[in-house]
């Protein structure tokens, strides 16, 4: 090494010089390679054109990687030789030139002081060095013709002897850059194999090798891998040379080379191996990012599933189904209860044999014991590896700041969980437990609309001498719901009793209140003795005032007493359906007069209709979940419901309301759209 403060230049009438300014994108080293070839061309220097294309290529591709600023390429040839110089306009401090003659070291750490970057311009340039302006730096090479003066120290000037057993003949220029044109196939499915291949075989060939390999290890629980190999097996006690390549976790890998030590085999293998980890990188890269769109796939149906779900003991089985075997070898949901203990809800395992192990382990008990950790995970908010025998880790499954349990996984047959599984394991419990919390809020509204439907309607129908009576009722399919539909038998002051079934427009605790506040106050008007028309005229209003824009449809009878096998009805309609009247004998149809629903007008109407009933005949009564249920665009409709009530005639009035409800519901494959109501009045007079 020496210190000069410019290259060499040419001058004088046979120097040729050019000078060119090149943006910093892509295409600039394709131009600084027209420049030096049309400068070669007319210096006649056409046998160092090879050098200089690929040191050309080497120095304009760093600066625009490095750089990022504007080139000025400036190429100067005499009749000895070629001097190019590329420099850009990156800030840095003034510095003095160094300048560096032919490699001639056999170790790698040796080949250039300023970097593996500038390996090619160290092996194949005369001179080369590197200068720091104000303005920016620069790299400079000279090219001289074999034999000329100048071009460099030979092997005898350093002393080497005559017998060097090392190759005599460097590779050439071309064929190093030949080595650097291999490249995979774009259109492979898996192109590295092949190209791995070709990569090691040309740089075997290129140092005499006798074999070689390459291995490559994934990080997926496979361990190392020969990626390529060639030539023979190395035999016991040769010196091998190894490479490692430059990937990131979790790949890893070598490059090893059976290979005699020589001055060229270090820095093409390290240039080789460099050039093989960029496409390893960019595989690395492509299939993390093909990893990655398949976990949020995976967790985009995960979550479909679980939201699919509102019942809570289907929703926690369902998650140890979804992890076992993806994300590990086994999976348990533990919940808490109201004191905190931890209550095992579901257990899978990806071979069913170890289940029952895997379930004595999880119920030990023991500071040392599964249990214990999941404690621990559960008080802590955070993640808790667990140890052997079931090697894993707990994760706490929290919904809405309430803590509702854990999430344990045991670990991969072959390998621990990496870091993109246990952000998904992560992602999975926070999804299981909203999952989980929102099944048991709908449990609990699912519990609240029952109990609340329940009130509304008799526990039991009263058993009264010479009358029958029998009810089904079917809530709407959102059992969530309260519906609006309602029934009742109530006991009149004359001895006669007061069958009522109603309609309350719309669902919910609105039309819940508004049902409860209509069965009162007609509970309260027939208790005091009021008629009928009276009781319909005074819950009319009642409903005006605090119905809240809600309407209500009622049929009322007053049945009484049985007389002579007879049974009178006095029947009243508000706004309702007229019932079906099934003659014991056979044959039925609709009897009553319509009238105006409630809470809609200030004065109704609702007119009375006298219907005798003799021993076996019966009256149908029904909401219009009945004639409103759907098949498509098809209604069940009243006709059908006269024809499917036509060969009930003669039977009781348990079976009769049981026909109906079954014939109604088996209409339409669909839940219930909106409440169904049945209630059967018979004569059961002998």
């Amino acid at each position: 090494m020496s210190a000069e403060t410019r290259p060499a230049a040419a001058g004088g009438p046979d120097g040729h010089v050019r000078r060119v300014r090149l943006p910093a994108d892509r295409r600039t080293p394709a131009a600084a390679r027209a420049l030096v070839r049309s400068v070669l061309t007319e210096a006649h220097l056409d046998e160092l054109l090879n050098e200089a294309l690929l040191l050309t290529t080497e120095l304009t591709t760093n600066a625009v990687e490095h750089a990022g600023t504007e080139l000025d390429i400036e190429v100067t040839a005499d009749e000895i030789g070629l001097t190019v110089t590329v420099s850009d306009f990156a800030s840095g401090p003034v510095e003095e030139l160094i300048v560096g003659v032919r490699n001639e070291a056999d170790e790698i750490t040796e080949v250039a002081e300023r970097g593996r970057g500038l390996l090619l311009v160290d092996h194949f340039a005369s001179r080369w060095g590197t200068t720091y302006l104000p303005t920016g730096k620069g790299v400079w090479f000279r090219l001289d013709r074999s034999g000329s003066a100048d071009a460099g120290p030979d092997r005898a000037a350093h002393g080497t002897p005559s017998s060097d057993p090392r190759p005599a003949a460097a590779p050439s220029a071309a064929a190093v850059s030949e080595l650097m044109k291999i490249s995979p196939d774009a259109y492979a499915d898996d192109p590295l194999p092949d190209f791995a291949t070709h990569l090691l075989t040309g740089l075997a060939e290129m140092v005499g090798a006798a074999g070689g390999l390459i291995r490559l290890d994934r990080g997926d629980g496979t361990g190392p891998q020969v990626l390529a190999r060639y030539g023979r097996q190395p035999r016991a006690g040769n010196k091998l040379l190894h490479v490692p390549l430059t990937v990131h976790r979790p790949y890893a890998g070598e490059l090893e080379l059976d290979a005699a030590p020589s001055a060229y085999a270090g820095p093409l293998a390290v240039l080789a191996a460099e050039r093989l980890s960029l496409h390893l990188e960019n595989d690395r890269l492509r299939r993390a990012d093909v990893r990655r769109q398949a976990w949020l796939t995976f967790l985009a149906e995960a979550s479909e599933l679980l939201a699919q779900s509102l019942d809570v003991e289907l929703t926690m089985a369902l998650v140890p189904q979804l992890v076992v075997p993806r994300l590990g070898q086994w999976c348990a949901v533990h919940t808490t209860d109201e004191w905190g203990r931890l209550r095992l809800a579901a257990a899978s395992h990806a071979d069913e044999s170890v289940l029952p192990q895997l379930h004595k382990v999880l119920a030990e008990t023991g500071p040392d014991s599964v249990q214990a950790r999941l404690r621990e995970a559960t008080r802590s908010a955070a993640q808790v590896p667990l140890g052997g025998p079931m090697e894993g880790f707990a994760v706490p499954l929290i919904a809405r700041g309430q803590r509702l349990g854990t999430l344990a996984v045991g670990r991969h047959q072959r390998h621990r969980h990496d870091p993109d599984e246990v952000a998904v394991l992560e992602d999975v419990a926070r999804r299981a437990a909203l999952a989980i919390e929102n099944a048991r809020i709908h449990a609990e509204r699912r519990r609240v609309a029952q109990t609340l439907q329940q009130s509304l309607l008799p526990p039991v129908l009263p058993v009264i001498e010479g009358i029958g009576l029998a009810a089904e009722y079917v809530p709407t399919g959102g059992d969530a719901d309260v519906g609006g539909d309602f029934y009742d038998v109530v006991p009149l002051p004359d001895g006669r009793w007061l069958v009522v079934i109603g309609d309350v427009s719309g669902k919910g605790v609105q039309a819940a209140a508004v049902t409860g506040l209509v069965r009162d106050v007609i509970r309260v008007l027939v208790g005091d003795g009021k008629p009928l028309p009276e009781v319909l005229a005074r819950l009319n209003e009642t409903l005006v005032e605090r119905g809240g824009g809600r309407y209500c449809t009622l049929a009322l009878a007053a049945v009484g007493p049985v007389v002579g096998g007879r049974l009178d009805v006095s029947l009243h309609l508000a706004g309702h359906d007229r019932p079906v009247l099934l003659r014991g004998g056979g044959g039925g149809g609709f009897v009553g007069t319509g009238g105006t629903a409630l809470g809609l007008l200030d004065r109704i109407s609702t007119p009375t209709a006298e219907v005798p009933l003799a021993p076996g005949d019966a009256l149908v009564f029904y909401t219009d979940g009945v004639t409103e249920r759907r098949r498509g665009r098809e209604l069940f409709g009243t006709e059908r419901l006269r024809e499917a009530a036509a060969p009930l005639a003669g039977y009781s009035a348990d079976v009769v309301a049981a026909r109906l409800r079954a014939t109604a519901l088996g209409f339409s494959v669909e839940a219930p759209r909106d409440d169904i109501a049945i209630l059967v009045l018979r004569n059961e007079a002998a």
